[in-house]
């Protein structure tokens, strides 16, 4: 069999789920009852028949080396909750009911599963001789003179947009920070807008910020000076940044909205997927997956970005070592990488990354904002600490020792939080996951006892 046929675990279907009314319906339908003709092939491809409430059973049919799916029934969710059951089905591992249904092997396609199988085939065959044809002739005809004047004319639209932007946050101190809750989201709404007119939507995100501050309870002046602050130091590093350092020069053009190049060397590697998790504007849904090189030691961030009813990709196993070689994006840190292309089947994890004391963890977050001053958190491994309540709130404690990290309150309503109590049980674990100046958010756990990795999110 060939990696194509290599069943995938649950976790990996359910993360492929573009909401979580998705991932119940397609629990619900990961039973063999609903499914008829079901069948694999070595080649990646997984089909069947699921029956609905119509007469007709909707005609499901997945490639796995994209993937991609194309179901009958009429749900704009992708993937729907058929391609979802069936591949819940497919990855069933024990029950001997789903190895009669979908049996991995060389199973023949029915007529309506080939021809669209086929076509995407066929697809990708010309896709990848135009990219060869193309190749030599694109590098040809691109004009680099041209697109220098673009990016100076987007430069001096940014440059525009952070001179406004200063103007704005001197009439913010000279108008005293009590005006600001008087004056409203529009305001502040406004002036996002012109920074994406000036093509900076690094600028306009964090404006946005700025303005749902005074609405945030106690202490919201505060807040807003500290955010004043910084977004004033990214404007400042942009007017002057041909002073700047080229690693903090790529930083601030990256957080003023410039794309970054993955132009690193690229580094191969047996990477642990530490852990995996969404977040959603409304809009587009970011997908962040923090990796661990066994080889390297090295932390990597790989994202993935959906529209709305679309799961980002990738989607990796949590607990799992894969083989794969990573290209890091430019900039201060470097930790985003783009991932290349897996070789090999995953593995179990084995043992958690090399960490240390709370202590540690503070003083490498420390020499991070050295390097990138905006930066939210940074990835660290905290070894022997205990989660304890502090009043209202949790810490995680060092097992010895007086210095304890805060967990942020954004984790204090998961039931990860729960998870990681109930994994300590009042003793020391391993914890891995981001530290920042709103404190640590724990991702993924290890008891002293197993080397399975607990995902906390």
């Amino acid at each position: 069999m060939d990696e194509a046929g290599v069943r995938w675990t649950t976790e990996q279907v359910l993360a492929l789920a573009p909401d979580d009314a998705s991932r119940k319906a397609g629990a619900r339908l990961s039973a063999a009852g609903p499914w008829s003709d079901a069948g694999s092939s070595d080649e990646g491809a997984v089909w069947g028949l699921c029956k609905g409430s119509g007469k007709k059973p909707y005609q499901t049919v997945i490639d796995t080396k994209g993937p991609a799916y194309k179901c009958s029934c009429p749900s704009r969710k992708f993937p729907c909750k058929h391609a979802l059951g069936l591949l819940l089905l497919w990855a069933a591992e024990e029950a001997s009911a789903v190895r009669t249904v979908v049996d991995v092997g060389d199973g023949e396609a029915p007529d309506w599963a080939r021809e669209w199988l086929g076509s995407r085939h066929k697809r990708g065959e010309e896709q990848e001789k135009a990219a060869k044809d193309g190749a030599g002739g694109a590098a040809k005809s691109a004009d680099p003179e041209a697109a220098r004047r673009r990016a100076e004319r987007r430069a001096a639209r940014i440059t525009g947009g952070a001179l406004e932007l200063e103007q704005r946050l001197t009439d913010l101190l000279r108008g005293g920070l009590a005006a600001a809750e008087q004056s409203g989201y529009g305001l502040w709404e406004e002036t996002a807008a012109r920074m994406v007119d000036a093509q900076a939507p690094g600028l306009a995100a964090r404006v946005r910020e700025l303005g749902s501050i005074p609405g945030s309870g106690a202490g919201w002046p505060v807040r807003l000076l500290e955010e004043s602050a910084l977004l004033h130091l990214l404007d400042q590093g942009w007017l002057g940044i041909d002073r700047l350092p080229a690693p903090l020069a790529t930083t601030v053009r990256t957080r003023v909205g410039l794309p970054s190049p993955a132009d690193g060397p690229p580094v191969k590697d047996h990477w642990l997927v530490l852990a995996q998790y969404d977040t959603s504007d409304g809009k587009i849904t970011t997908r962040r997956i923090w990796l661990y090189g066994r080889e390297s030691g090295r932390t990597a961030l790989v994202l993935g970005f959906g529209a709305a009813g679309r799961s980002p990709q990738p989607a990796l196993p949590v607990g799992r070592v894969i083989e794969a070689e990573l290209t890091p994006h430019a900039g201060a840190g470097q930790l985003r990488a783009d991932l290349g292309e897996e070789t090999g089947i995953p593995q179990p994890g084995g043992a958690p990354p090399t960490g240390g004391p709370t202590t540690a963890a503070v003083e490498t977050y420390g020499a991070a904002l050295r390097e990138d001053p905006w930066l939210e958190s940074w990835p660290v491994t905290l070894t022997d600490v205990i989660p304890v309540p502090d009043g209202d709130e949790w810490q995680l404690a060092d097992a010895e020792g007086e210095s304890a990290l805060p967990i942020a309150p954004s984790s204090l309503a998961r039931p990860g939080l729960w998870k990681l109590v109930a994994l300590s049980g009042g003793g020391p674990v391993t914890v891995f996951g981001e530290c920042g100046h709103r404190g640590f958010v724990p991702l993924a756990a290890w008891s002293p006892d197993s080397s399975e990795t607990v995902r906390l999110t």
